[in-house]
């Protein structure tokens, strides 16, 4: 993760990575193993849909999963790690998670025929890092409760956020692609892969330091505060942008990368004819954007607060997404502002009525069904069905759709409970 709020993502260093013989052909197995289904002709088939859903030509309603509790996933040791030094179980980990989902929960996931090797990249952030009381209750799960201590109380406040230096270290990439190419060049290619889609959120950020109660009433009480420190998150985000894009660091997203907190990125529209396949710049990418906290904002404070600044950054990309959990039913005449908007997110918070009449064909509705279908006793199938066939049929003939399960915290440690909700939103898309 480039930004992590909770924690100093410390530079990365070129140093040597030993590994045993017996790490080595653990990878290799997985390896072996990952060329064989991304040998399989549906990826193209798949991707095809993918960018027909993306460019507003979909056949039909796309389907994928993200934010798996993997704490609660493990079935016959399949995501049980072998290797010992910690690159290696990094390399394991991300392998078998792949290789798990395309067996269990595939959707219309797409594995690639190659394997990246990220460059060695850092960002020093933006001065903070969350001040937080945490509350658990499981404690080998990442999704925790946070009581934020404020950080942010007055203007003199302003200069702690700082503006991020990148930087890329040649010889720790080069070694670590010298590394990878000697376990899998004989079975997979390994290519570099720089910084891809960028997750912007600045109030995601600002509330961790403000707090959420604070932040909000201050809409109303220091309306020019709240301006000055979020155009100071916007101006930090930008120079950072500058940075990736001035030194050569950014891939593209326009394939089975994560936009933002949808699906995957495929369509005709990028590269684009401006694109220089030695130097990557924004105009050949996905931007995105969302206002979490803003679910009980007006759409005008969401305008003003929110995406009358992002628009410095929106205006970079060659197509945006819009939103994340925040409703945007009832907002939608602000978001057609955007001028290069391409897909808005419907989390299960929406008047999903009205979201589907406010955005119609125009743009590809990011459907999120709810996660609480499997937080129950028993895992209901026939309202897990229901609730996805409901939504099919108020969008079928006037919408693009793509169907996201995400957000999901627990499966009450039956991992089947995914895989059957997988099986039943595939049955109902392909109907």
């Amino acid at each position: 993760m480039l930004h992590d709020p909770s924690n100093i993502v410390t530079p990365e260093v070129d140093e040597d990575i030993r590994l045993n013989p017996e790490e080595k052909e653990v990878l290799r197995g997985l390896a072996y193993q990952w060329a064989e289904i991304a040998a399989l002709p549906v990826h193209k088939e798949k991707a095809v849909l993918w960018q027909k859903l993306n460019d507003l030509e979909s056949d039909r309603p796309m389907v994928w999963i993200n934010e798996i509790p993997w704490h609660e996933m493990n079935v016959n040791d399949e995501l049980t790690l072998q290797c010992t030094n910690e690159w290696a179980r990094s390399q394991e980990l991300e392998m078998r998670r792949t290789l798990y989902q395309w067996k269990h929960m595939r959707g219309d996931m797409i594995i690639n025929s190659w394997i990246d090797c990220p460059l060695s990249m850092h960002s020093t952030d933006f001065g903070m890092m969350e001040d937080v009381d945490v509350a658990k209750t499981d404690a080998s799960n990442d999704v925790v409760s946070r009581h934020f201590n404020i950080q942010i109380k007055d203007m003199d406040d302003l200069e702690k956020i700082q503006m991020p230096i990148v930087t890329h270290n040649q010889k720790a990439t080069d070694s670590r692609f010298e590394l990878m190419n000697e376990i899998f060049g004989k079975i997979l290619p390994v290519k570099k892969l720089g910084q891809t889609h960028m997750w912007y959120t600045p109030w995601d950020w600002l509330i961790r330091w403000w707090g959420v109660q604070e932040a909000m009433m201050d809409l109303l009480l220091r309306p020019e505060m709240v301006h000055a420190f979020y155009e100071r998150m916007v101006q930090a985000w930008m120079i950072e942008m500058d940075q990736f894009e001035q030194q050569g660091l950014l891939s593209l997203d326009c394939n089975n990368t994560r936009i933002g907190s949808g699906g995957y990125g495929y369509t005709k529209e990028m590269p684009g004819s401006d694109f220089n396949p030695d130097h990557v710049k924004t105009n050949n990418m996905w931007g995105c954007s969302n206002a979490q906290i803003f679910s009980d904002v007006s759409p005008e404070m969401h305008w003003e607060f929110a995406i009358e600044h992002d628009l410095k950054w929106l205006k970079r990309w060659k197509m945006t997404y819009y939103g994340c959990c925040e409703p945007l039913a009832g907002k939608g005449h602000i978001l057609k502002k955007i001028p290069n908007l391409r897909k808005v997110s419907c989390s299960p918070w929406n008047n999903t009525k009205k979201a589907i009449e406010e955005l119609g064909s125009d743009y590809v509705i990011s459907r999120k069904p709810s996660p609480a279908i499997f937080i129950g006793a028993q895992f209901d199938e026939v309202q897990a069905r229901k609730e996805i066939r409901d939504f099919l049929d108020e969008t079928q003939g006037q919408c693009h759709v793509e169907m996201i399960m995400k957000d999901i915290s627990t499966v009450q440690y039956d991992p089947e409970r995914l895989w059957r909700w997988e099986q039943i939103c595939m049955e109902e898309v392909l109907k």
